[in-house]
């Protein structure tokens, strides 16, 4: 529990210089909470930290004078591949069970989640839904914009919204690791979902802290994805009413 406590005082601090450097990836990790058949009185957790060891790459400089519109309203034209906090912890990564909680039959969630794309980049870069969630695609940009699906194992599609304020809905009806969202228009936009039929993931900021919550006891396979790194993969149990602390170190390319 020493360790916990050292994450959360890290986690404190470095929450307060994340705006300078993070691109607002701080806003997209959401921890994830159980809507299903969970006794609250026997549930556990998983608290973790991802962190990256050796010297990290430099993000990259985004070219947008293909378009005036998207010179003019972006706000951040770093990369987002590899989103590092002091420390070396690191941002980005989609963490989630992988085995261990099948057939528990979670209920549809009636939540939307939404991708904005504003200026000129998808907001969140990596992010979760459940199987036959509504993803709100919405349009904040004053300039042609196309969302460009490539799944395996769902249906692709691919639309423009040409109009500044449009907003569309679309599902994903399988499970999938990770699907691929990218803009034919800019070709430095995209975007990564994992769609999972349960509520067990979250994505980490820039501090590479992640939480997954109300999770019943048990032993699980965790995965956590990096879009550059590829995946590690961990076997954790879980006791009745513990929070269960895990650590990821990805090498540096």
């Amino acid at each position: 529990m020493q360790q916990r406590k050292l994450w959360t005082l890290a986690s404190v601090s470095i929450l307060a210089v994340a705006g300078a450097c993070g691109g607002g990836v701080d806003e997209t990790a959401v921890p994830a909470v159980a809507a299903g058949p969970v006794d609250p009185a026997i549930a556990g957790g998983i608290s973790g930290m991802v962190m990256i060891e050796g010297t990290p790459p430099l993000a990259e400089e985004l070219r947008m004078s293909s378009d005036s519109v998207c010179v003019q309203q972006a706000t951040n034209t770093s990369s987002e591949y590899f989103v590092i906090g002091p420390g070396n912890h690191l941002g980005n990564v989609f963490v989630y069970i992988k085995e261990g909680i099948e057939g528990r039959g979670f209920p549809k969630p009636s939540g939307v989640v939404t991708l904005d794309q504003a200026g000129c980049r998808y907001t969140p870069h990596v992010f979760g839904l459940r199987v036959g969630q509504a993803l709100v695609i919405t349009n904040s940009d004053p300039t042609l914009h196309n969302i460009h699906a490539t799944p395996t194992a769902n249906d692709e599609f691919n639309m423009g919204q040409p109009i500044q304020g449009m907003k569309s809905e679309r599902t994903f009806e399988h499970p999938e690791i990770m699907a691929p969202i990218k803009c034919d228009v800019h070709g430095w936009m995209n975007a990564y979902i994992g769609v999972l039929d349960h509520p067990y993931f979250a994505t980490t900021a820039q501090d590479g802290l992640f939480e997954i919550s109300r999770l019943p006891p048990g032993d699980y396979v965790l995965d956590a994805w990096h879009e550059r790194l590829g995946t590690q993969t961990q076997t954790i149990t879980v006791a009745p009413g513990v929070t269960t602390d895990v650590a990821f170190t990805f090498s540096a390319m």
